[in-house]
C-alpha cells in the first residue's frame, strides 16, 4: 500500500461522483443510436478504475469499506433527489420500479469499483506468491548448499580422525618395538655379564 494523503481519498469521491452521474444517462443501456453504451462503459472503466487505486492505497479491507460506504450513501442520496426532482429524472410519477432500476444503476457502478480492487488485490497477491515462491526456492538450495557444505565437514572430519588414528596406532607400534628391542639388549646384556662373572670365577 502506498501512503495515504487527503488526495488518496479524492479518488473515492470521484468514485461517488460517477456513481451519480449514472443518473442524469438514459435507462436504456443498449440503445446504441445514442451511444449510451459506449457511456455506459467508460463510466464502468473509470469506476474500474477507481477501485484499482483504492485498493494499492487504502488495501483491501479499509478499501472496500470505502467503496461500499460510497456506493450506498449515493444511491440513498440519488433515490432521495430523483423522488424530490422527479420530473427532472423523467420520472413524473416514481414507481418501485424506477427507483429500483436507478438505484440498481448505482450498485452496478460501485460493484465495478468493488471488481477493480478484486482485480488489484489478485494481482497484488500474484505477486506476493511469487515472490514467496522465490524466497522458497533461494532457502531450498541455501539448504541443499548446507547439507553439501555438512557432509564435506563430516567426510573431512573422518579423514582426519582416521589420520590421527593411525599416526597413534603407528607410534603405539613404535614404541612397543623400542621396548621389545631394549628388553632384548637388557638380557644379552645380563647373559653376557653372568658370562663374564663365571669367567672371572674360574680364573681364580
Amino acid at each position: 500500500m502506498t501512503e495515504k494523503t487527503w488526495l488518496s481519498y479524492l479518488s473515492v469521491l470521484i468514485l461517488a461522483v460517477l456513481v451519480f452521474i449514472s443518473n442524469f444517462l438514459d435507462t436504456n443501456l443498449f440503445h446504441f443510436g445514442d451511444m449510451n453504451f459506449a457511456v455506459w462503459f467508460i463510466l464502468s472503466f473509470f469506476c474500474y478504475a477507481c477501485g484499482h487505486y483504492i485498493n494499492k492505497v487504502f488495501g483491501w479491507q479499509f478499501g472496500g469499506k470505502l467503496v461500499f460506504a460510497a456506493s450506498i450513501s449515493v444511491t440513498v442520496i440519488s433515490i432521495t433527489v430523483i423522488i424530490f426532482f422527479k420530473e427532472y429524472f423523467n420520472a413524473p410519477n416514481p414507481t418501485g420500479e424506477n427507483i429500483i432500476l436507478f438505484a440498481l444503476r448505482n450498485v452496478f457502478l460501485g460493484g465495478m469499483g468493488f471488481f477493480g480492487m478484486a482485480v488489484a488485490e489478485a494481482m497484488a497477491q500474484q505477486g506476493q506468491v511469487a515472490s514467496l515462491t522465490e524466497k522458497l526456492q533461494l532457502i531450498e538450495e541455501t539448504i541443499k548448499d548446507s547439507k553439501k557444505e555438512a557432509d564435506l565437514t563430516v567426510k573431512d572430519a573422518q579423514i582426519k580422525a582416521n589420520k590421527i588414528i593411525n599416526e597413534a596406532e603407528l607410534t603405539a607400534k613404535n614404541v612397543i618395538l623400542k621396548k621389545e628391542r631394549i628388553e632384548r639388549e637388557l638380557r644379552e646384556f645380563i647373559q653376557i655379564e653372568k658370562e663374564l662373572l663365571k669367567k672371572y670365577e674360574e680364573n681364580k
